[in-house]
């Protein structure tokens, strides 16, 4: 009974990390309380191999029906037979749940000798339970190149534990979410044991984290930087089958660049910036005829724009071959020999890879020609790059899930090592039609907007299938297509300057902060047990 409601409340945590089929109100309530289920199974045991299995079986719901859509990208587009691909979501959510049963197990480890009926010690579990929760996420977020999606963190986009964002990134939301869910999994069992005494301190300790992330959200980290900028945004809705169909190349280039040329929303205020989405061009550039980039040139002419556009490049120097993911700043003064080459060209090269998808992990080969994934091995984009300088603003791309790892855009929007300002505009482009118009989508946003929280930086987001959207400098969701539909986002954006604590630091403060309390908790427990030793 106890390993069906934590897969139950598995699921159900699944559902926090984007509204739809819940209300997007509810999630960060759905986190803290389907989390609280594994939370106390922990608590109530002192055997480490329950625990840890508990925290296991829970993630391993969790994963499984947070990121299903897997299945979808393995299975209809990359021809994967249906149970390998099953398999591999499976596999793939296993793997990732280890991390919870190493939190589990050690939050059971250093927690059994505490006097859980003395409110100091009492406080101890949830507090050893946020700060393993929150290491295991960090682990999960750069082992093996990375997985950080469904961070807990991210449930909490619309509550007030957001406020935290700025000073301590997602990592610091997710330790006071896993926090908040240890201190309702203890409010239960003090109830369950009648000491009302004990519950009172718990639900003061809830309660006070609560009024502290409210006054924390009434700072303001940012200064509006220039004049408000008019950027268009493309969401093309190019079908997935037929996105790499060479024989339908410029068909779905027509379509996105008749979108790209309707007339403005506004008159007054004509796009200045025209993104489009990953991949757009899904072919290397150099495979393109100079004609074609000409008229890419006179388009940016005729619209008065700079064109971002996302293609595969291909460069070579001195003799060798470079093939990266890429956004282009394409305007009426670019050279289309410069194109052809790739060279003396704004560009920004992806950095952080999706295994797989755009680089063969080490033995990996046989898996990945299983599949049918077009581009599907790039070179690395190097650090340091540079962001793309429109008026007065400075655009810094991510490209894809990038934007799942937020310490790696913060270079961005830091002051260059030259004086140059860092970003004033964070924007992504993606391609998510590898998943079909699932909660891969809408699970994304949610991330960009945490990237605004974190940085106090607008987001901008230009997609194939959805969510195109425009996200300001505190998160807040301005604009937003439908997904799986055709059309242009016309939006009045704001740049912004200024560091958040976060900005400067990193996830270096929350880290810290996790191990030092799993370091007290170790040097109680010596102590505990050395005084039970010296009473025998």
């Amino acid at each position: 009974m106890v390993w069906l409601l934590l897969i139950a409340a598995g699921a159900i945590h699944a559902l926090s990390f984007s509204p739809d089929p819940l209300p997007g109100w509810t999630l960060p309530y759905i986190q803290v309380l389907s989390m609280a289920v594994p939370a106390f199974i922990v608590f109530s045991t002192r055997h480490i191999g329950r625990a840890a299995l508990a925290a296991f079986t829970f993630s391993t719901s969790s994963f499984c029906v947070g990121v299903y859509w897997l299945y979808i990208s393995m299975n209809h587009f990359g021809g994967l037979a249906a149970p390998l691909a099953a398999l591999a979501v499976l596999l793939f959510a296993l793997y990732l749940s280890l991390y919870g049963a190493l939190a589990g197990a050690c939050t059971a480890w250093l927690g059994r000798d505490l006097n859980v009926m003395r409110v100091p010690q009492a406080l101890g579990r949830p507090l050893l339970w946020a700060c393993a929760w929150t290491l295991g996420e960090w682990l999960r977020g750069f082992i093996f190149t990375g997985f950080p999606w469904n961070n807990i963190g991210y449930a909490h986009t619309n509550s007030l534990l957001s406020a935290w964002a700025p000073v301590a990134g997602v990592y610091g939301v997710a330790f006071l979410a896993a926090l908040a869910s240890g201190l309702v999994a203890c409010i239960v069992y003090y109830v369950k044991h009648n000491r009302t005494g004990i519950m009172a301190a718990m639900a003061s300790a809830l309660l006070g984290m609560f009024i502290v992330s409210f006054a924390l959200s009434r700072i303001t980290w940012f200064d509006n930087h220039g004049a408000v900028m008019t950027v268009r945004l493309v969401q093309g809705n190019i079908a997935q089958q037929m996105k790499f169909d060479p024989a339908q190349l410029m068909s779905s280039l027509q379509t996105q660049f008749a979108l790209a040329t309707r007339p403005a929303t506004d008159a007054q205020h004509a796009p200045s910036v025209i993104i489009f989405p990953e991949t757009i061009l899904p072919t290397f550039q150099d495979r393109m005829a100079p004609e074609f980039w000409q008229s890419v040139v006179e388009l940016a002419d005729q619209m008065k724009a700079t064109l971002f556009m996302g293609t595969p490049m291909h460069t070579a120097s001195d003799g060798q071959d470079r093939y990266t993911n890429s956004v282009l700043a394409i305007d009426s003064n670019t050279s289309v020999s410069a194109l052809m080459q790739g060279q003396q060209v704004p560009v920004y090269d992806k950095q952080h890879l999706v295994p797989f998808g755009e680089f063969v992990p080490l033995g990996f080969r046989w898996f990945v020609d299983a599949l049918n994934i077009p581009l599907g091995d790039f070179d690395r984009g190097g650090q340091g790059q540079e962001s793309f300088a429109v008026h007065n603003q400075r655009f810094a791309p991510n490209i894809c899930y990038e934007d799942v790892f937020g310490e790696e855009l913060l270079p961005a929007v830091r002051t260059q090592a030259d004086g140059t300002p860092g970003a004033s505009v964070l924007f992504n482009v993606s391609n998510l039609g590898w998943f079909g118009n699932t909660w891969a989508l809408r699970q994304h946003l949610q991330i960009s907007r945490m990237r605004s929280m974190e940085t106090a930086r607008p987001m901008l987001r230009a997609t194939n299938t959805g969510s195109t959207a425009i996200i300001d400098a505190t998160g807040r969701v301005l604009s937003l297509l439908p997904t799986a539909t055709a059309g242009i986002l016309d939006v009045q954006i704001q740049g912004t300057q200024g560091l958040t604590l976060y900005t400067r630091v990193g996830n270096g403060l929350i880290v810290v902060v996790s191990l030092l309390g799993l370091a007290i908790g170790f040097i109680q427990r010596r102590r505990t047990r050395a005084a039970d030793s010296g009473r025998s």
